[in-house]
């Protein structure tokens, strides 16, 4: 019996929403922290569960910054009791997901542009480190965004200075690592230094990942992580970009300083701060991934992991998911089919059109799919488990087998929207917009691709 495409479409959003409902942080936190005897115990190993951290201390502190901070906050203040909380947790997140908690101080802040109010609660969360003892927990609870929403420039630079520098490694093509590696030698809290902040009290960071392969140092510039990269290494990075000579006169004095040993390095691995220091990864885009597997099974298809590692220009991608699809009806549909991928796409930004890369790679799934005769009833979406694709107040796209018609009927050219990087006014008018709102979590993209033979 063949599915009608309402009820793909209704599938492919449930199967999406089950990978969002799996990164839940509260629920997340939840499953990791528990008060037993007068102890904190602390979940190490999401798949063991005999694997724990016990930690008796009548002083906690609570310190969350990231998407999920509020969320991930609330959890923890449930679990910790509020005679053992060394003073009122905070939680720093972006505007989209503040919201009023009892008991804990929200701080909105600038997502990703980083702002002053962004700065003043690292200012705050500084304070607060430097007079931990010895017989105090820190439990810090980090989501996507943390980098952007507690920048704390080094001394003797300004945040425009740190922005500015920012700005030219991204201009550069430098990658994530490189900017992260000068990044972190213009901080005060990146790169580990604040857990050299929190000692010797206690520390034990539970993260919520947003970074495909789950590196620690890079899930918001490792505040709790040891790092490996140096002074030497930042003024290389900006020298082989040939942005050196652009980098503000401050940014380029504090490096200098900092290679000729007048500026203490970051952590490394060896630090005495880290003896006391652990950290649990609770949520990722590897689990929302089994998450819609499960989900789709339970929906009885078939089901196929394409990537859990899913990168490239999205357009290009998106037409790689077409062939792949082909291939198997090719090969022989005998009932309904999940192919499912997560991860992170790119967009060469061409034309002066409105999007994002979820958006961008649904379109172009739509046009391939029309382009190379893609047969059978198929419904696919692509989206941010963050409810925010690009600068748009849609999660992503959910195109189907009558997209291009419907767009067509319209006298929309489908190509030139794609070629003007303009997918979110396309799909809005072709209906084909996911709307979540702000989600409360970040765990990176998810692609649903529901098939089925005619």
């Amino acid at each position: 019996m063949n599915l009608s495409l309402d009820s793909l479409r209704n599938d492919a959003v449930n199967i999406f929403q089950a990978g969002i409902t799996a990164a839940d942080p509260y629920q997340a936190v939840k499953k990791h922290l528990s008060w037993e005897n007068d102890n904190l115990v602390i979940a190490l190993d999401s798949n063991d569960d005999s694997k724990k951290r016990s930690v008796n201390s009548n002083k906690i502190h609570i310190i969350a910054f990231g998407k999920a901070a509020c969320s991930m906050a609330q959890a923890a203040t449930e679990i910790v009791p509020a005679t053992h909380l060394a003073n009122t947790p905070l939680a720093v997140t972006n505007y989209d997901n503040e919201k009023a908690l009892d008991n804990i101080k929200v701080i909105a802040a600038g997502h990703p542009i980083p702002d002053l109010s962004g700065l003043q609660a690292a200012k705050q969360i500084t304070q607060q480190l430097i007079h931990t003892k010895a017989d105090e927990m820190v439990l810090v609870l980090i989501s996507g965004g943390g980098s952007a929403l507690i920048p704390y420039p080094a001394e003797g630079i300004t945040l425009e200075d740190k922005q500015a520098t920012t700005d030219l490694l991204l201009a550069s093509g430098a990658s994530i690592n490189q900017i992260n590696a000068v990044r972190k030698h213009l901080s005060r809290l990146k790169g580990g230094q604040l857990a050299k902040l929190a000692a010797p009290a206690e520390l034990h960071a539970l993260i919520l990942s947003d970074v495909l392969g789950d590196e620690l140092s890079a899930i918001a510039s490792g505040p709790t992580v040891a790092d490996n990269s140096t002074f030497a290494d930042a003024i290389n990075i900006l020298k082989s970009k040939n942005i050196w000579n652009k980098a503000p006169l401050a940014v380029q004095t504090l490096l200098e300083k900092g290679q000729q040993g007048e500026i203490n390095e970051t952590p490394k691995f060896d630090d005495p701060c880290f003896e006391t220091t652990a950290q649990t990864l609770i949520g990722s885009n590897s689990i929302s991934v089994n998450a819609i597997n499960k989900a789709a099974k339970s929906l009885n298809y078939v089901t196929e992991i394409f990537s859990s590692n899913l990168s490239g220009e999205a357009s290009e991608v998106a037409e790689q998911l077409v062939l792949h699809a082909q291939t198997q009806l090719t090969d022989g549909l005998s009932k309904p089919t999940a192919i499912l991928a997560g991860g992170e796409t790119t967009v060469t930004i061409k034309g002066t059109g409105k999007g994002g890369r979820n958006q961008e790679m649904a379109l172009a799934f739509a046009i391939a799919a029309e382009n190379h005769e893609l047969k059978g009833s198929w419904t696919f979406l692509s989206g941010g488990t963050d409810g925010r694709d690009g600068p748009t107040d849609a999660a992503g796209g959910i195109v189907d087998s009558d997209s291009i018609r419907r767009l067509k009927n319209k006298k929309i050219s489908p190509e030139q929207k794609l070629t003007n990087n303009d997918s979110y006014s396309a799909l809005k008018e072709s209906k084909d917009l996911v709307m979540t709102g702000a989600t409360g979590t970040n765990v990176a993209d998810l692609q649903v691709l529901l098939i089925q033979a005619e």
